[in-house]
């Protein structure tokens, strides 16, 4: 395992919780709207999953001004969460993922445990649901108060259906905020959302951005998100992590792999390259075919075997 090239692809098929993907690969959160934005480039159903933008109980205008920065190597972006909140996205975005049999994970958003568990109630118990990812939003850095959201999320969730917290890298420990969700029910971690980021006109000398803070993601990202994939994974071995940050490649998802991820989001790329999310998948099959690993499971973690090892 590991060693020399595989004579057949990989098989790449992953669990989270009670569910198995056909692949590890999902769009993110946010970068493939609700999957009609990529349906005219590729068929979503070859993906793992779609992972739609983050859904709130009532309907979000968006915010107006400049939203959106490039920064070397990441993209700064302050674009809210738009849409026509739980009743339209269930009269119409999901009904159209069903409808094409996708995997669906769906991102759900609240302000509290109120809007948390409506959410969990009516988007759990929808056909169509492959697993329900919880945006944390600020509650992500605090292991406490993110718990409560999981709690609630997993008692109003239908058996069955996985629940995913996705935590946030600014936390002071992430680990701690791990355990903390696990134990209150999540099925699987989704590390880590985005950096909170600015950057400075020179000429004006003021924010670029109105926020004036925003969401930096992209290349500049990996780094840390690995570093989270690897410090969750060294503590939490059992349980399924879903890596994002900065996959653009074939190569950069099989880091995530190798650090301990199940599964990987491709979002920020999408927006140059639509169809990266299936380019990623054929270009991780190959990256573990050449190390010789049968199957993308084998591979989950390997950066930690030598600790393993050890114990």
């Amino acid at each position: 395992m590991g060693r020399g090239v595989t004579a057949t692809a990989p098989d790449l098929r992953t669990r989270l919780g009670d569910v198995v993907l056909a692949n590890p690969v999902m769009t993110a959160a946010g970068c493939a709207g609700t999957g009609r934005e990529l349906a005219q480039f590729f068929d979503v159903t070859e993906l793992g999953a779609v992972v739609t933008r983050s859904v709130m109980r009532d309907a979000q205008p968006g915010p107006t001004g400049i939203r959106m920065v490039e920064t070397p190597s990441g993209l700064l972006s302050d674009v809210g969460m738009p849409g026509a909140g739980i009743d339209g996205f269930l009269a119409t975005d999901l009904p159209w993922l069903a409808q094409r049999k996708a995997r669906t994970v769906v991102s759900v958003a609240g302000s509290t445990l109120e809007e948390y568990a409506e959410l969990a109630r009516r988007v759990g118990n929808s056909p169509g649901v492959t697993a329900i990812e919880v945006n944390l939003l600020e509650l992500a850095g605090d292991p406490y108060r993110a718990a409560k959201v999981i709690n609630v999320v997993r008692r109003d969730t239908a058996r069955g259906v996985p629940v995913l917290a996705k935590l946030s890298p600014d936390a002071r420990s992430v680990v701690d905020v791990a355990r903390a969700v696990v134990d209150s029910g999540a099925d699987a971690l989704t590390l880590v959302s985005r950096l909170r980021g600015l950057s400075i006109d020179p000429v004006t000398m003021r924010p670029r951005l109105d926020g004036p803070t925003a969401g930096l993601s992209g290349p500049a990202i990996r780094p840390v998100a690995l570093r989270c994939v690897y410090a969750v994974h060294a503590v939490l071995p059992d349980v399924p992590l879903v890596g994002v940050g900065g996959v653009g490649t074939g190569a950069d998802a099989l880091e995530f792999v190798l650090a301990g991820a199940s599964a990987v989001q491709v979002g920020t790329v999408t927006f140059s390259d639509p169809s990266a999310p299936l380019r990623v998948r054929d270009e991780l099959a190959t990256e573990l075919q050449a190390r010789g690993f049968a199957r993308a499971a084998d591979a989950v973690g390997y950066a930690h075997r030598d600790e393993e090892l050890s114990r």
